[in-house]
């Protein structure tokens, strides 16, 4: 991706104003690599009791068994407090945990810490969360509720549906025009995941066939990170396979470069391209942090310590498919570097044109009055 320089790029916080922080979920056990761990965890805390469901609850100032808590916008679970929780799980939902590493986590606010509910409310299947990072990837983006620890969360979208963009008033209208074109919301996004830079600055062009090289680049980023549709395949049709039975309770991970291998003990997935293994977030090997997540041994007596007691079919699934799409992403990463901004149109000309700086409404969340949801004890809540 292009790097730093000091051309008046503008900000990804001026063209996507709105934003929130990242959740805050205060404690691990509530997310897991598969919805039959959650489910066990529930369960093993509302067997527990007094004392002892609180010690597996993990206790913050934030959250306590006494705490009452409003349900999350769209989820219809229990608003008793949890030291008198008796009813079954809520159905778990897909979240992205880590950069590309889709868990599940149990969606009940009185679990979590500071769980965003303006993110929850405009969560549906139009929705598109690009996340900031300071690594590797400057933005991330998904369609799940992104629980990972990185940078600001700016939804393409400020209500469900897919409707109002979360950017700049005037944006889209304003670089149609420049581009002699027509313009969605899907666009900008994808412009700004295949030219942002480590500063957050994202170059804007002029030039309609660069434009349109860098949008084509962009929407290949967002359909690996989002990973929804046809599976991904790398060149030439090949595809890694389990060559050797992963193990039951797999301890160590490594690489052998020569046979495009990765080892899982004595397991063997290939065919797995160099450029798979050693894509990384910083210091951080993406394939090696996705296996330590669901190998490391958690304390004994938590609720996090409940864990399979062998290596699902699963997340051999979900492992094959992320070789692919780390190996493709590396080789899209190859081509966003040799993408130069030509005919830059610079803060200063967004500013000339009323752009920006956005509005001071547009950086606060929209008002949202389709959602009837409970609050503590069974009480209404008023947006």
């Amino acid at each position: 991706m292009p790097g730093v320089t000091h051309d008046d790029a503008p900000l990804l916080a001026d063209l996507m104003p709105w934003s929130v922080a990242p959740l805050r979920l205060g404690r691990g056990w509530p997310t897991a690599p598969d919805p039959a761990t959650l489910r066990a965890r529930w369960d093993a805390l509302l067997k527990a009791e007094g004392p002892d469901r609180e010690t597996l609850f993990e206790p913050t100032r934030a959250r306590t068994v006494h705490s009452a808590v409003a349900q999350l916008p769209g989820r219809a679970t229990g608003t008793e407090r949890l030291e008198q929780a008796s009813s079954l799980c809520p159905d778990p939902v897909r979240v992205l945990s880590a950069p590309f590493d889709e868990q599940w986590l149990i969606p009940d606010h009185r679990l979590i810490d500071t769980a965003r509910p303006e993110l929850w409310r405009t969560a549906d299947d139009h929705q598109i969360f690009a996340v900031e990072s300071a690594e590797g990837v400057p933005l991330l983006a998904t369609s799940l509720l992104p629980t990972l620890r990185a940078g600001r969360i700016r939804p393409l979208y400020r209500r469900p549906g897919g409707t109002e963009p979360n950017l700049a008033p005037g944006l889209l209208r304003y670089l149609a025009d420049r581009l002699d074109r027509a313009l969605t919301p899907l666009d900008v996004l994808a412009w700004a995941v295949a030219t942002i830079r480590p500063d957050h600055t994202v170059p804007l062009t002029e030039d309609p066939a660069l434009w349109s090289q860098g949008v084509e680049l962009g929407r290949r980023v967002l359909w690996l990170l989002r990973r929804d549709g046809e599976r991904p395949k790398l060149p030439g049709g090949r595809r890694p396979y389990v060559r050797a039975p992963l193990p039951t309770r797999p301890l160590t991970i490594g690489y052998d470069p020569e046979e495009e291998t990765l080892r899982i003990d004595e397991g063997r997935i290939s065919p797995v391209p160099p450029e798979a293994w050693e894509f990384a977030m910083g210091e951080v090997k993406i394939l090696e942090a996705w296996f330590a997540a669901r190998t490391t041994t958690a304390e004994p007596g938590t609720l996090a310590a409940i864990t399979p007691q062998t290596w699902p079919q699963s997340w051999t699934s979900d492992l094959l498919e992320l070789i692919t799409v780390l190996a493709l992403l590396s080789e899209v990463r190859d081509r966003q570097t040799e993408l130069e901004i030509k005919a830059p149109i610079t803060s200063t000309d967004l500013t000339a044109a009323g752009v920006l700086p956005p509005p001071e409404a547009s950086r606060k969340p929209a008002s949202i009055l389709e959602h009837t949801e409970e609050g503590p004890a069974g009480q209404l809540t008023l947006l």
